[in-house]
């Protein structure tokens, strides 16, 4: 499965997974509802000459681990968090957006791939911190509300 830019799909990024190596139950809908978006634009404050584009380097690693887990990955022009780039956020339909930065190229796919499983399983749409990667866990940018969201009582 190659990386989409922007472009709409119906498909997730692989085919889901029949086994669940001893993972609670999870809702197929939540978890083929989680998409990741990452910036194929950031630089992570490298020169604009370095090729590969480390944020296209680590869209690529994030397709790679996200083979046969149903988690769409799209490509983004710009997150606009280039002062903490590498960049991706995770959203899931109904649930929380999270934003997270500080991502490695080579190594930051498998810790979002890790993170949005965590988040499929969660009841309360939000991601457990308990279990969330390290590189999330330091990484959080911002957490955003779906459009629903009446807000918390005061």
């Amino acid at each position: 499965m190659t990386l989409t830019d922007n472009a709409p799909s119906s498909a997730p990024c692989g085919a889901p997974n029949s086994t669940r190596d001893a993972e609670p139950a999870v809702d197929a809908r939540a978890e083929n509802a989680i998409t990741i978006f990452v910036c194929i634009t950031c630089r992570g404050g490298r020169p604009l000459d370095v090729v590969p584009v480390p944020g296209a380097v680590l869209a690529q690693a994030t397709v790679r681990a996200a083979a046969g887990t149903g988690i769409t990955v799209r490509g983004v022009r710009c997150l606009a968090n280039c002062d903490r780039g590498l960049s991706a956020a995770v959203r899931r339909d109904g649930a929380w957006t999270y934003v997270f930065g500080h991502l490695d190229a080579e190594t930051g796919g498998r810790p979002l791939i890790d993170g949005a499983k965590l988040f499929a399983r969660s009841r309360d749409g939000l991601m457990p911190w308990r279990g969330r990667p390290d590189a999330l866990k330091r990484g959080l940018i911002a957490r955003v509300p779906p459009l629903d969201f009446a807000g918390d009582p005061e």
